[in-house]
């Protein structure tokens, strides 16, 4: 029998990694039940029954145009599996979706459900829900996520930003901002509220300039800054008022708010997606 220390030796968990973000099913990364199990009395006939159920609130990826993707996946593992698979893994399998193109959700769905499968050794099943049909934006604005748009560039793009001449004073928002943490590699994701008078700014050259933060690498204030920078200068914008709602890692959540309109900071309510 095995220790569960020996198992996890070569697992990502508690060592430093690297956050890919082209798809890659070989990091996932299993566990045999049997060690454990055989260690607290359990043998192959099972007093219990069940599933492990996941979550992942953050999935995104690529559609056939570039264009990113944001869904909730939920699977459940069988408790008869052979084996478990170790968080970590988990979390940069899904990670490794980021910057891959799919075709479609079904897609999608069918390679998490192949590549699980596969890792567990029975079938497993996934469930995959667009985060709009989830209610997940909670932020006031018109949405930019349906935009019908070709985008390819991943890095900070200040020069996609563009302006139609006529006057407006209106709120628009995404769900699709993505960004790198500049010390760990690890993705975070963020909703945006951003309000602005002035010259009326195209709705798909401002979310090519949202999601070209993809692979930026920049805390969470600093993103918001430069995105206002970016703003003012580009699009002349009278009054502009960025909210950015990023959700938490290890029970922390950073929300950078950012206006010269003379707005109060807005009440510190959480949003659905948070």
């Amino acid at each position: 029998m095995n220790d569960l220390r020996d198992d996890l030796a070569a697992a990502p968990l508690g060592h430093a990694t690297e956050y890919p973000d082209t798809y890659d099913p070989a990091q996932l990364f299993t566990v045999p039940r049997v060690d454990t199990r055989e260690t607290i009395g359990i043998g192959a006939a099972l007093p219990f029954t069940g599933a492990d159920v996941w979550t992942a609130y953050e999935h995104t990826w690529l559609d056939a145009k570039g264009k990113p993707r944001v869904a909730i996946v939920s699977f459940a593992v069988p408790i008869d599996s052979r084996n478990i698979v170790e968080s970590k893994s988990v979390k940069l399998y899904l990670g490794s979706f980021a910057q891959s193109r799919f075709n479609d959700s079904v897609e999608v769905v069918r390679a998490i459900e192949r590549d699980l499968s596969a890792a567990t050794i029975i079938d497993v099943r996934v469930m995959l829900v667009p985060q709009a049909d989830a209610r997940i934006a909670g932020l006031d604005g018109d949405s930019l996520d349906d935009i019908d748009v070709a985008i390819d560039r991943y890095e900070v793009d200040a020069a996609t930003l563009r302006t139609e001449g006529h006057f407006a004073d209106e709120v628009l928002r995404t769900d699709l901002f993505r960004s790198v943490c500049p010390v760990t590699g690890q993705p975070d994701y963020a909703s945006l509220a951003i309000g602005y008078r002035g010259p009326r700014i195209d709705r798909a050259s401002l979310l090519r300039y949202l999601v070209s933060y993809r692979r930026h690498a920049g805390f969470h204030e600093h993103c918001v800054e430069r995105m206002f920078v970016d703003l003012v200068a580009r699009c002349h914008c009278e009054a502009l008022t960025i909210n950015a709602r990023f959700t938490r890692r290890g029970g922390l959540d950073i929300n950078p708010f950012r206006t010269n309109a003379g707005v109060p900071v807005p009440r510190n309510v959480r949003t659905p997606r948070q």
